[in-house]
């Protein structure tokens, strides 16, 4: 039989209401699989795994957890020579990139979804050296993702983001004058908010985006001209109503080539996939590397690659 290694995070989410893991077991030997369930403990857990797993003896690494311990799980697969198949089974908070492929709330039709899937070569995406699936923002509030307290989301959900959040309130918000660079093409701009994402969800928020595709060795960026917390509402309910790249204080760009140097350094971190990324430097390249396979499910495919649409 093949082998399949489910690298889970316990501290995931709401607390599961999981009686055993035979689910697991079972849904997967069902599709010709030999199940090894390996724990994670800390942060970063997860990279180390993937890095020392054996590539003759894995066929398949699912990663069980929210959108951090996926970026953990590719981190660790992009730093290997030869790449190991992954896919993402959902358990977390927020699940932006679950929900983007077309993942549901039952972690039994999910691993259904999963193991009936296709593989994909996917676009990852980089900051200088460190690899995020789906998004890198920065600016006010954005430390929500990572500085929500764990016990609040395990009770609430993702309204322990919403509970955090209104604590940090403030009447204006910090502004940051950069240098960028697209596609040799060298810019100036003040801006609030930075996202460069390869994902039509950030947030919680669906849509963001109508055209992204996976596989296009592209992403997306979007810098922010907001000056308080009204205008964060107003951008949000413009957003539904507009494309994007036509709401008003929006810069909007699709590229694989993007350097930023921030003439303001920034009073808060990245945040890579819902967790922070701490680094002292002001000057960033983002880029795209294609050498990875994920196994997907069916749901969204053809909406999500390009290949699927080319006769």
């Amino acid at each position: 039989m093949r082998k399949c290694v489910i690298i889970m995070n316990p501290e995931s989410g709401k607390k599961k209401k999981l009686t055993g893991y035979n689910l697991f077991y079972d849904m997967l030997r069902k599709h010709g699989y030999d199940t090894e369930i390996i724990f994670t403990k800390k942060k970063g857990d997860a990279t180390e795994i993937v890095q020392a797993l054996d590539y003759k003896e894995t066929d398949l690494v699912i990663s069980a957890g929210g959108d951090g311990t996926l970026n953990e799980v590719v981190t660790g697969n992009m730093r290997r020579e030869q790449k190991l198949l992954i896919a993402n089974l959902p358990m977390g908070t927020t699940n932006d990139v679950a929900n983007m492929y077309g993942y549901t709330k039952s972690i039994e039709k999910n691993l259904e979804l999963l193991l009936t899937g296709k593989p994909k070569k996917i676009d990852v995406c980089y900051i200088d050296d460190t690899a995020f699936v789906y998004v890198a923002c920065l600016g006010d509030y954005i430390d929500m993702a990572y500085n929500t307290p764990r016990e609040l989301k395990k009770k609430y959900g993702k309204l322990a983001y919403m509970m955090y959040g209104l604590q940090q309130l403030r009447p204006k918000l910090h502004s940051y004058n950069i240098k960028y660079k697209i596609d040799g093409k060298e810019h100036e701009g003040k801006y609030s908010f930075f996202f460069i994402t390869n994902s039509s969800r950030v947030a919680g928020v669906n849509d963001i985006y109508y055209d992204v595709k996976l596989d296009d060795n592209k992403f997306e960026v979007a810098f922010a001209d907001v000056k308080n917390y009204r205008d964060i509402v107003k951008m949000f309910i413009m957003m539904n109503a507009l494309d994007i790249k036509d709401v008003p204080g929006i810069t909007y760009y699709k590229t694989n080539n993007l350097e930023i140097e921030f003439i303001d350094p920034p009073k808060t971190s990245w945040c890579i996939d819902g967790e922070e990324y701490k680094t002292p430097t002001t000057k960033f390249t983002f880029r795209v590397e294609k050498d990875m396979k994920m196994l997907m499910p069916k749901t969204n495919i053809k909406k999500l690659f390009e290949e699927e649409n080319i006769d």
